[in-house]
């Protein structure tokens, strides 16, 4: 059975890269993580991928500049000099812009922490709660040019507690993206390699 050749691209620690990492570790699963790229040479998920044996670099985005582009060239040679044939942002904490966006589209998918068309961007968690939504969770979604705002693979629900904070419904709501993202990359890995 071929496996999809995947990249994970984050900025800290890689958590839910960790999690793709693992469920990769199945030969049957239908992706294969490849390669990981950070846009910090400090993000501690690179030592987390090297320790699994998954060729890690950083890409470092500052000395760029404002030129987000440029960056984003250098980073699309690197996944393609490595055959990568999808892309999973995994805590990847940057807006992409549309070159990138258009290099990828359709074989690029995020995790986002909300139940999205909530609270996109930024602090979903602490604004879940200020709202007071009986439920927060995560997202699994396939990127475009507009931020969180691609066709949603999948969705799982949390609910919020009496006296829970941000930090205490992330955690939460952390593990659901565990589970969710490499089941959502697996269903798309699937489609990928039935083309």
């Amino acid at each position: 059975m071929r496996r999809v050749r995947t990249a994970a691209l984050i900025s800290g620690r890689g958590s839910n890269m960790e999690a793709l990492i693992r469920a990769a570790a199945d030969p049957d699963y239908p992706a294969e993580i490849v390669l990981v790229l950070a846009n910090r040479p400090d993000a501690d998920g690179l030592a987390t991928a090297a320790a699994a044996g998954v060729p890690a670099e950083a890409i470092d985005h500052r000395p760029f500049g404002k030129d987000r582009e440029a960056h984003e060239r250098v980073l699309d040679a690197r996944l393609r000099d490595a055959g990568v044939e999808l892309v999973a942002l995994a805590g990847y904490m940057r807006v992409l812009t549309p070159f990138l966006v258009r290099a990828w589209a359709g074989r690029m998918v995020n995790i986002h922490p909300s139940l999205l068309p909530l609270y996109p961007g930024l602090h979903t968690h602490a604004r879940a709660l200020a709202a007071g939504d009986a439920d927060a969770g995560c997202t699994v979604h396939m990127v475009t040019e507009g931020v969180d705002e691609g066709p949603i693979l999948g969705q799982a629900r949390v609910p919020i507690l009496a006296g829970d904070t941000p930090d205490t419904l992330a955690a939460r709501v952390l593990a659901e993206e565990h589970r969710l993202y490499p089941q959502c990359l697996a269903e798309l890995a699937r489609r990928i390699r039935a083309a």
